[in-house]
């Protein structure tokens, strides 16, 4: 289904709308470990380099011989940021997925929001992530305070790293 493409390319690459319905087939090159998408984000104009995960190389596989471009309408057109994220938030109201916490409904936005939680609990340093996503570590930062979910089971990782820290911090003073 084209808006399942929408919201799985949103939440594999973090871009902002307007990036992701530019992506084109031919920013995908071929790595030694995949595939990675080296795309030139339009608000900064710096270079991002995307690893494409199982999911995003999925959607890769799956793109017809010939389309240009990753994502396209119903019908097979191009997509304006405007219309797809309109067309992403009419699916979800029709498909009745519950609005945020704070009531606020879902949106194409929120598949950043996705992407930025995916990253940081994958335990990549800010600076890791701000040279793949083609931003500086202070917006990088400025990304994970609007958009990443911190669970409050994140105390407890924090937890146990602290006291693996401490266990080895004493190990080696024996």
């Amino acid at each position: 289904m084209w808006v399942q493409r929408i919201l799985n390319a949103g939440c594999e690459t973090c871009l902002r709308a307007a990036d992701l319905v530019q992506v084109k087939m031919d920013q995908f090159l071929d790595t030694p470990h995949g595939k990675r998408l080296r795309f030139r984000t339009s608000k900064r104009g710096q270079n991002a380099y995307i690893p494409a995960m199982s999911a995003l190389e999925k959607l890769i596989a799956e793109t017809p011989e010939g389309q240009e471009v990753l994502l396209v309408s119903e019908l097979g057109g191009p997509l304006t940021a405007r219309w797809a994220s309109n067309q992403i938030t009419k699916w979800l109201r029709e498909a009745q997925i519950p609005p945020w916490i704070d009531g606020r409904e879902k949106t194409l936005s929120d598949t950043r929001g996705t992407a930025a939680t995916r990253l940081l609990n994958a335990d990549l340093s800010l600076r890791q992530i701000a040279v793949l996503m083609g931003w500086s570590v202070r917006y990088a930062a400025q990304v994970f305070e609007h958009y990443a979910q911190v669970s409050p089971d994140e105390s407890d990782a924090v937890l146990r790293k602290l006291n693996r820290a401490k266990s080895l911090s004493q190990d080696t003073k024996m």
